[in-house]
């Protein structure tokens, strides 16, 4: 993976609009951890393979990023995406890493669903 070139992280976003797409959206911020510190409060939101079509992307260029995908009654977020790429097999992967390189967020797009 790359970190965020802001024009071309929205161009590829661009190449899935108005599309039947397949997002991947998961965010942590503890469970990917060796250890689990009670004094502070875990959350994680985790969707997969949820079919959308989105005629809007945004990629708002303050890092770490936030990326946004506009359907008919809402928006689909991400906050704190540092690094893409586009795999082999065509599906675009975000990730948000922290300071110490951990997975915090991770938004994937794919017109064919991810495996399981």
């Amino acid at each position: 993976m790359q970190e965020v070139q802001v024009e071309t992280l929205q161009e590829l976003l661009n190449s899935f609009a108005n599309k039947d797409v397949y997002i991947h959206l998961e965010t942590t911020n503890g469970s990917y951890a060796a250890h689990y510190d009670e004094q502070f409060f875990n959350a994680g939101a985790f969707i997969r393979n949820v079919k959308i079509n989105y005629e809007l992307a945004k990629v708002v260029d303050n890092a770490p990023h936030r990326v946004g995908l506009k359907l008919p009654h809402g928006w689909v977020y991400a906050q704190g995406i540092t690094h893409y790429e586009l795999d082999d097999l065509g599906r675009l992967l975000m990730a948000g890493l922290d300071y110490t390189g951990k997975l915090a967020i991770a938004l994937e797009i794919s017109e064919t669903p991810f495996s399981y």
